[in-house]
């Protein structure tokens, strides 16, 4: 069975802990929304921080609201570029991971562990996963159709009553496929 689904496009960001916003931006810090995402409740932040490994930096978004971990996700290009070399792992699956430095404007920090690259996944609403039978942490395929048409296995299935129904894909397996921006792709069940 195939069903079409919303793909989006993710970006290298980052999801701060309030200690660890509070000691980049100050005491009692709160992110200033630019826009929703669409998962409910996330927003891209006007703020943006630096990712700093030995003399390799990068600029990166913030994504809020602020989570009970200090968290990195970068595409692979930016871990070549950066010189490190984490997992690919579902989001808030950080132990034994990399650490990094983060600079912000009233301080830095150094995370331990938090730098993964994203597992592609499906964030799938309970109605959605009930109504289709999948059941969450089940891989999936999705297929994307075009001149560069592409077929991405084990895309982990995120449950949840409070997700909207979308594929997730870093900004390297997007170009790979030639999607260029959101749109639609194909869902194997």
């Amino acid at each position: 069975m195939i069903k079409k689904i919303k793909a989006e496009i993710s970006a290298r960001h980052v999801h701060l802990s309030q200690q660890d916003a509070e000691k980049l931006f100050g005491k009692n810090f709160k992110f200033k929304k630019i826009k929703d995402l669409s998962q409910p409740g996330e927003f891209a932040a006007q703020e943006s921080v630096e990712i700093v490994n030995k003399d390799r930096r990068l600029n990166i978004r913030i994504v809020g609201p602020v989570r009970s971990a200090t968290q990195v996700e970068l595409a692979m290009t930016d871990c070549y570029f950066l010189r490190v070399f984490p997992e690919i792992r579902v989001s808030g699956d950080i132990a034994n991971t990399p650490g990094i430095t983060i600079k912000g404007p009233k301080g830095s920090i150094k995370i331990k562990q938090g730098v993964i690259v994203p597992q592609r996944h499906l964030h799938i609403s309970e109605v959605d996963a009930k109504k289709w039978k999948i059941k969450n942490k089940q891989k999936l395929k999705v297929r994307i159709k075009g001149k560069r048409a592409l077929t991405f296995d084990d895309v982990v299935a995120r449950v949840s009553k409070n997700y909207s129904t979308a594929i997730h894909l870093d900004t390297d397996e997007a170009n790979a496929a030639g999607l260029l921006k959101c749109g639609t792709v194909d869902l194997e069940i």
